[in-house]
């Protein structure tokens, strides 16, 4: 059956083969809950206001447009990254280094010279795009002015142009999420969503529904919520088709989309992947037959102590492997790849 999502670009089995894939996506709070990112794949240079509740957020575009929904990789990449690091003992830099072709293959994006320049692009419109806002993040009401990352730099680059090692500062508000740890775990597939539209529902439905069996919202709400600027009818008409779709294909990661029964609203249903919250370990079972392929895998090592450091980190990246032995082997091998014989 044919379905809606972006084809799998770099598929990885259970994305535990490359470091790129260990940490699982996260977004911040912040800017899944209010409408940050602008929803148009043209440059869109209107500047607009939000208010909801005693929040205010102002957003105002630089003469590259506004940051959009999809520019957004960037900062679920670099947050992922950091927070991936957090929950294996680092300090967090506001700072983050990485190669380009890890964000692109991480976000489903292409590697192609296509691919970097829209890259490139993304991050002059995430440094350009000012936000003021009174908005709280780590405990701390800020109201500035600020953009979403202070500054990207490429520290390399290919003779044919492309960026190799890359360097981007995020600012203070995405930062100081990241220090509290206000964030949430994404669907992988979010990146093969192809509308930003599609995402922004997405983002909406993981911060309000989240582990609940339902979440129900009236359409005008849910438009000031997306940050759409069209007419409520042509709203209307542009979620109904994704509606349309998830009946169709069940595509819609973690949650189905629905009509209520009036039709002026929204309820998301979750499906029940969404992981549940951190325990100190992952309880899952494995079969007694793994522990002679982790020993191959990891020569030396006591497979015991490799299993309670496997369950603790599946644990702090909330994640439940599909196949739990596989799973364990494979991290077995990449401990031994990275440490060695003990």
């Amino acid at each position: 059956m044919s379905t809606p999502l972006l084809p799998d670009r770099h598929p990885q089995g259970d994305f535990f083969v490359c470091d790129i894939f260990d940490a699982a996506p996260k977004g911040d709070i912040g800017s899944m809950e209010h409408p940050i990112f602008s929803l148009s794949t043209k440059p869109d240079t209107r500047s607009r206001r939000y208010e909801h509740r005693g929040l205010t957020v102002e957003i105002k575009p630089s003469s590259d447009g506004l940051a959009t929904v999809h520019d957004r990789d960037v900062l679920i990449f670099c947050i992922s990254q950091l927070i991936h690091g957090m929950n294996n003992g680092k300090e967090p830099s506001q700072t983050v280094r990485f190669q380009a072709s890890d964000l692109l293959k991480a976000t489903n994006r292409m590697t192609t010279g296509r691919g970097y320049e829209l890259l490139k692009a993304a991050m002059e419109r995430l440094a350009g795009t000012r936000i003021s806002t009174n908005i709280t993040t780590g405990g701390q009401e800020i109201f500035e002015t600020f953009g979403l990352i202070e500054r990207a730099r490429i520290v390399r680059e290919t003779r044919e142009g492309r960026m190799q090692e890359v360097e981007v500062k995020l600012s203070d508000w995405v930062f100081n999420a990241i220090r509290a740890q206000e964030v949430l775990t994404l669907s992988r597939d979010y990146f093969r969503l192809r509308r930003p539209l599609e995402r922004r529902l997405y983002e909406l439905a993981r911060k309000h529904c989240g582990r609940q069996t339902e979440w129900r919202i009236g359409l005008e709400l849910l438009q000031k919520k997306c940050g759409s600027g069209s007419p409520l009818f042509e709203f209307k008409r542009l979620v109904g088709k994704i509606v349309t779709e998830d009946e169709r294909h069940s595509h819609f990661p973690d949650y189905s989309i629905r009509f209520t029964e009036d039709e002026n609203g929204i309820v998301f249903q979750s499906r029940g992947s969404v992981p549940v919250p951190s325990s100190e370990v992952f309880e899952g079972h494995l079969d007694s037959s793994v522990y002679e392929d982790a020993r191959a895998a990891a020569p030396g090592w006591d497979v015991r102590y490799l299993e309670q450091e496997w369950r603790r980190w599946c644990a702090a990246e909330e994640i439940e492997p599909k196949v739990p032995e596989r799973h364990f082997v494979k991290f077995c091998a990449t401990w031994f790849e990275k440490r060695g014989r003990p």
